[in-house]
């Protein structure tokens, strides 16, 4: 199915994201279990959601698709449950809370603290470490797809075309470290009870209102100037990030696995800041 030229709403932008895969489709109807998401409420986690579900009822099978947040912003739970997911509030730093959640086959897991780590390191990094050792202890009998992130690997020329799962992770600054961390406790509770683990390290995800396109689009409508401080980048449209994300449940082992979908695409600040100055008609 192509996409369309042009997206005219919300509504149309977030149908688009939902939309599942031949491949993703095929796999529900082999896949045993519900599908439960950790951090749905995110900026992946609710098009994720509904793409799971999506896929689920295209396939003609019978699964819960079970989404997971502190539920900060009410109109985000109430999206999801008209969409038909169930919704659970739950703090994953709160030990008795998740201890509490329903026992599913399929999780994953998006939740972290992100970039802008400044002043905030010792959350960033409880978020980021005891979250993840609450979740793999009871979840010990599921699969994992544990969300990680490209910084884990050292920075690289850009001939190299990026890094593979075999680079050894060096990763710079207290945020990589900790998405480090996040990494070896899932790695440490797949060799301690055996579960089904997948590390899925993405870099940037993205759509029509946030990430590193939309950045550069906004800057040069603004007429304001590009920071061009990293001169390339490396981005994936969202809608196919929940696919892999999904579709790598069937991808989890022990001891765990790790998936690179940063991919060996390279984009040039420079260049796409350009190609927007024409569209826009900017200098």
């Amino acid at each position: 199915m192509e996409n369309p030229e042009r997206i005219g709403s919300v509504e149309e932008l977030e149908n688009l994201l939902s939309r599942p895969t031949e491949g993703l489709i095929e796999m529900m109807k082999r896949i045993d279990g519900d599908v439960m998401i950790l951090g749905i409420a995110g900026k992946m986690g609710v098009t994720m959601g509904r793409q799971a579900l999506n896929a689920i009822r295209a396939a003609g099978v019978s699964k819960k698709v079970i989404g997971v947040s502190r539920f900060s912003k009410q109109e985000e739970r109430e999206k999801l449950e008209s969409w038909g997911i169930e919704t659970i509030t739950c703090d994953l730093l709160d030990r008795e809370s998740v201890e509490k959640l329903p026992q599913v086959k399929n999780i994953v897991f998006l939740a972290g603290r992100k970039f802008g780590t400044g002043g905030s390191e010792a959350q960033t990094w409880a978020m980021n470490i005891l979250a993840p050792s609450y979740v793999g202890a009871h979840f010990r009998d599921s699969r994992i797809v544990a969300f990680s992130t490209g910084c884990v690997y050292p920075l690289v020329g850009i001939a190299t075309c990026g890094c593979t799962e075999e680079v050894i992770p060096e990763p710079v600054g207290e945020y990589s470290q900790s998405c480090l961390g996040r990494e070896r406790i899932f790695q440490y509770c797949s060799q301690k009870y055996g579960t089904k683990v997948l590390l899925f390290r993405l870099n940037y995800a993205i759509d029509l209102r946030y990430g590193v396109l939309h950045d550069i689009a906004r800057s040069v409508w603004e007429e304001r100037p590009v920071d061009n401080t990293v001169g390339y980048f490396n981005v994936i449209w969202q809608g196919d990030a929940n696919s892999n994300a999904l579709r790598a449940l069937e991808l989890c082992d022990s001891p765990a696995a790790v998936l690179n979908v940063t991919g060996p695409e390279i984009a040039s600040v420079e260049q796409t800041a350009l190609q927007f100055g024409h569209l826009f008609g900017k200098s």
